[in-house]
């Protein structure tokens, strides 16, 4: 029986540093104790480009994001942490081109990159020094000779609004 009992303590004691004081999460989150609310206003898309609702969506992405991978309740204003911005790039761009070897026949782009830039102000009413205003970027390729724009572009926004979610993520409450 104190064997059993040995046993257990070692296992309470081995336990202990993972319950630390709330400030860590497995999502690497360090968030303190005392910030309990998160508001996050809507983005709008400013690019001038892009499908009807990106803006939309980008905000319930990001909402999304931060309600699975933390405790923080989403509140409408004034939270702990407050967040907004703007979807202010949705660029096309040709990456590879290729000859088409007939002087006749224009050269075309192999693939294509859809590139998009959110610009984001981050406020933390707790902790001044972790503020910050910053532009985040991804980009995703597509092959123009095999899928047209308008077919490609939900999985290419989805992919890229994916990575621009985990960037800021970081950038706010895992401090990467």
């Amino acid at each position: 029986m104190k064997l059993k009992n040995k046993s257990f303590f070692v296992f309470l004691i081995a336990l202990l540093p993972l319950s630390g004081c709330g400030v860590y999460s497995f999502t690497g989150a360090s968030l303190s104790p005392d910030i309990k609310t998160m508001s996050i206003a809507t983005f709008y898309d400013n690019s001038g480009q892009g499908p009807a609702g990106m803006g939309q969506n980008f905000t319930e992405s990001i909402k999304d994001y931060f309600q699975q991978n933390t405790s923080l309740a989403l509140v409408q204003t004034d939270g702990d942490l407050q967040m907004e911005g703007n979807i202010v790039g949705y660029r096309i761009t040709p990456i590879a081109p290729t000859a088409s070897g007939n002087a006749n026949v224009a050269d075309q782009a192999g693939l294509q990159r859809l590139t998009i830039t959110v610009s984001v102000t981050f406020v933390n009413t707790k902790d001044e020094t972790a503020n910050f205003k910053k532009s985040f970027s991804f980009y995703d390729d597509f092959n123009p000779n095999t899928e047209s724009l308008t077919s490609a572009e939900p999985r290419l926004i989805e992919t890229i609004f994916d990575q621009i979610v985990f960037d800021i993520f970081n950038a706010s409450v895992a401090n990467w």
